[in-house]
Parts: structure tokens; C-alpha cells; sequence
């Protein structure tokens, strides 16, 4: 693949995960929809869609300080069940459920399998090449600890060498630490790694930032969310 001193080819490349790897299925609006008719409520999953926009943007980054798995957990489905309930609650919903607890289970639960995710039909044979050549591959995300379920079902897992999560690293994109301590993990410099994502400020300007080449992958636009799910 050339001279490994040479910038041009990555000894590392680091790739985001929803909106990068793999996509939401329909939206995440609908997919609420889907579980809370479960439950025997219905809501127009447009109202909801917009709702969890507004509570996703303003829960902050999905980083904690804990280094415990098991606490990480704990706060992860936290995190995540205050954007639930505030979704719910924008479109006076929360109240029409009997079990909102049992509900939100069910729901945190469903974004761990592959159902609500279809993965991007280059995105295979781009890691299959990039494998081929030796080059090593990390995912370097804002997920959560579920991503690991998420990419084994999706039939990802054996890509990667390395897994680098904001949720269980205490930071988040666009901070450095995170790019610093993925880029320890495989012992690399930033200069023979790249960076691949969709999102040009946490993606593409964060890695350029550290000194590693970003690249923006400018999917087309949907109306999922970045980095999460709900």
C-alpha cells in the first residue's frame, strides 16, 4: 500500500458510526412510534421526531467521568431515558402510558439490535478493501456502550481493532481527548491517521484539528440523528 511514512496511506482510519456505518430506518420518530403503539399509544411519529430533535440537542454530550462498565451503564440508559421522557412529554404523551419504565425498557433495548439500522451499501467493501491492504480500522464515536451489539449484528465487528466510545472515555467529539485516546489505542501518530464522518464540525474539522486527515462524508441528508438513537 506505499511507503508507511508517507501521509498518503493511513496506517490507522478511524470511522464514525450512525450516519457514517450504518443509518436509522426510517426515523427515529418513527421508530418510537413503533414501540409506543406497543404499549397502546399512538403519536404521530413527524410530532415525535421533532420532539426528540429538540430534547437530543439539548441533553449535552453522552459523556460521564465513572470508569466503572457497570455505572457507565447505568448513566448511558439515564442519559437516555430523560430524552425520552422529555420527547414524551413535548407531545403531551407521557402521561397515556400505564408502564412508561416498562416502555422505555423495551425501547432502549430495540436500539441494540439490528432492526432499526441498515447499514450503507459501500460501507462493506470499503472495509473489506482498506482490510486487504493492512490497514487498521477503529470505530470513533458518540455512541454508547450498545454500539458493540449494534456492529455485531450488523456483522461489523471483525473490522475493527478498536472501539472508541464518548460514553466510556469521558469525552466526547469534537473534544481532542477522545481522538487522543483512540489514536493511543493503536499506538499512532496523528499524522498517519485519518478520520472519516458525516458530521463536518465533530467529524472532519475535530480530526483536522488534532493534526489527523478528516474527512467528511457527506451522506445524503435523513432524518436521523447523529451519533444516538434515543
Amino acid at each position: 500500500m506505499g511507503n508507511r511514512g508517507d501521509r498518503r496511506f493511513p496506517r490507522v482510519i478511524f470511522l464514525d458510526a450512525v450516519g457514517t456505518l450504518f443509518g436509522v430506518r426510517g426515523s427515529v420518530g418513527e421508530i418510537y412510534g413503533e414501540v409506543a403503539r406497543r404499549f397502546g399509544v399512538e403519536v404521530s411519529a413527524a410530532e415525535l421526531n421533532r420532539a426528540f430533535f429538540r430534547s437530543f440537542k439539548a441533553a449535552g454530550v453522552p459523556a460521564f467521568a465513572e470508569t466503572d462498565p457497570v455505572t457507565i451503564q447505568v448513566k448511558e440508559f439515564a442519559w437516555w431515558r430523560a430524552i425520552a421522557t422529555q420527547t414524551f412529554q413535548q407531545v403531551d404523551a407521557l402521561q397515556r402510558f400505564s408502564n412508561f419504565e416498562e416502555f422505555f425498557a423495551e425501547l432502549y433495548a430495540h436500539f441494540a439490535l439490528a432492526e432499526p439500522w441498515f447499514l450503507y451499501p459501500d460501507v462493506r467493501p470499503a472495509l473489506e478493501r482498506w482490510q486487504a491492504m493492512g490497514v487498521q480500522l477503529g470505530v470513533l464515536s458518540n455512541f454508547d456502550s450498545r454500539l458493540y451489539q449494534v456492529l455485531q449484528a450488523l456483522n461489523l465487528m471483525d473490522y475493527f481493532s478498536s472501539i472508541t466510545i464518548s460514553t466510556e472515555v469521558g469525552a466526547a467529539k469534537p473534544d481532542a481527548k477522545i481522538f487522543a485516546i483512540a489514536l493511543q489505542k493503536h499506538h499512532c501518530s496523528p499524522e498517519f491517521a485519518w478520520h472519516i464522518g458525516d458530521s463536518f464540525e465533530e467529524d472532519y474539522q475535530a480530526a483536522s484539528a488534532v493534526g489527523m486527515r478528516g474527512i467528511w462524508l457527506r451522506r445524503k441528508v435523513t432524518t436521523q440523528v447523529k451519533e444516538g438513537e434515543g
